[in-house]
C-alpha cells in the first residue's frame, strides 16, 4: 500500500506535464507580442533562461562532477535539435498567426514513433500508420488552406511542421540524455546549446538583435522565465521519469491553449476547415500515442 508520500512523489511528474502544457501555451502568444525575427526571438528566449538558471546550474555542478562526457554531447546536441525547432516555430508563427504552426509543430508524436522505428527497431502496428495518415491528412489541410489565403500563410504553417520534425528529435535525444544526467544539468548545457545555435543563426540572416522597443524586450524576458525556464525545466523533468510516447501526446494540449488564447488576445480567427484539419491531426496524434501502448 502506498503512503501519501509515496504517492505524492509518484503524482509530481503528471504535475509538472500539466504545467508545461500550460506554460507553453502562451510561448505563440509571445512571440507575436514581441514582434521580431523568430531567431532573434528564440535566441532571447534560451539566453534568459540560461542565465537565470546558471547560479543553480553551478551549485549543482559541485555535487555531479564530472559529467558523462557521452551525456554532455548528448545534450548539446539537444540543443542544437531545440534551436532549429524554435527558430523555425517562431518564424511560422510570425508568418501565419500563432495557432497553426503551433499545432502542426506538435505533430512530433509521430517522428517520435518513427525514429524509434528507425533507432530503436521498435514494431510499428496497423494502429499507429492509421493515426499518422489520418494526422498528416489533417496536416496537409491545414497547409492547404494557409496557402489558400496567401503564400506567407502557408510557408509559416509549413514552417510549424518542419519545427515538429525537430521537436521530435529533441524529445528523443533527450530521453537519452537524461539517463546519465540531471534535469537541471541537461537543461542548462542544451540551453546554452540552443543560444549558441540562435546566435550564429541570426547574425549570418544579418537580423539586428537591438533596436526593440521596451516592450519588445519584457516580452523576450517573460519567453525566457516562463516559456522556457519553468516549462522545459518541467519537460525535462518529466521526460526523467515518463516515457516520451507519453509525454509527447500529453503536450498535443499545448496548441489547444495556444489558440483559446489567440482568439481573445491576439484576435485570430479558424475557418471550419481550420478546425476540421486541427481535429484531425490532434485525433490522429492521439491514435498514434494509443498504438504505442499495444504490441504490434
Amino acid at each position: 500500500m502506498q503512503t501519501p508520500e509515496t504517492k505524492s512523489r509518484n503524482l509530481r511528474p503528471y504535475f509538472a506535464l500539466g504545467v508545461a502544457v500550460l506554460v507553453l501555451g502562451f510561448s505563440g502568444i509571445f512571440v507575436r507580442w514581441a514582434n521580431a525575427p523568430g531567431p532573434v526571438t528564440s535566441f532571447y528566449r534560451m539566453a534568459i533562461a540560461t542565465v537565470l538558471v546558471t547560479p543553480a546550474f553551478l551549485r549543482n555542478l559541485r555535487k555531479v562532477r564530472p559529467l558523462p562526457a557521452r551525456g554532455v554531447w548528448i545534450a548539446v546536441l539537444g540543443g542544437v535539435f531545440f534551436a532549429a525547432d524554435l527558430g523555425t516555430w517562431a518564424s511560422g508563427v510570425m508568418l501565419s498567426g500563432a495557432t497553426n504552426p503551433t499545432l502542426l509543430a506538435n505533430m512530433a508524436p509521430l517522428w517520435v514513433g518513427l525514429g524509434s522505428l528507425v533507432l530503436f527497431r521498435e514494431r510499428l502496428n496497423l494502429r499507429f500508420w492509421i493515426g499518422l495518415m489520418v494526422a498528416m491528412a489533417g496536416a496537409v489541410l491545414v497547409l492547404g488552406v494557409d496557402t489558400l489565403r496567401g503564400m506567407t500563410f502557408g510557408v509559416g504553417t509549413l514552417l510549424g511542421l518542419l519545427a515538429s520534425f525537430f521537436y521530435g528529435g529533441y524529445i528523443l535525444i533527450t530521453q537519452r540524455g537524461r539517463e546519465t544526467l540531471d534535469s537541471l544539468t541537461y537543461f542548462w548545457i542544451s540551453a546554452a546549446s540552443s543560444s549558441v545555435c540562435l546566435l550564429l543563426l541570426a547574425m549570418v540572416l544579418r537580423q539586428p538583435l537591438l533596436g526593440y522597443p521596451p516592450t519588445t524586450y519584457w516580452t523576450f524576458l517573460a519567453m525566457g522565465l516562463i516559456s522556457q525556464m519553468i516549462g522545459y525545466l518541467a519537460i525535462n523533468y518529466t521526460l526523467g521519469h515518463l516515457p516520451s510516447t507519453l509525454v509527447s501526446p500529453t503536450l498535443l494540449g499545448q496548441p489547444v491553449v495556444t489558440g483559446l488564447l489567440a482568439l481573445p488576445l491576439l484576435g485570430e480567427t479558424l475557418n471550419v476547415w481550420h478546425v476540421l484539419g486541427g481535429l484531425a491531426v490532434l485525433l490522429g496524434v492521439y491514435v498514434v500515442h494509443l498504438s504505442r501502448g499495444k504490441p504490434a
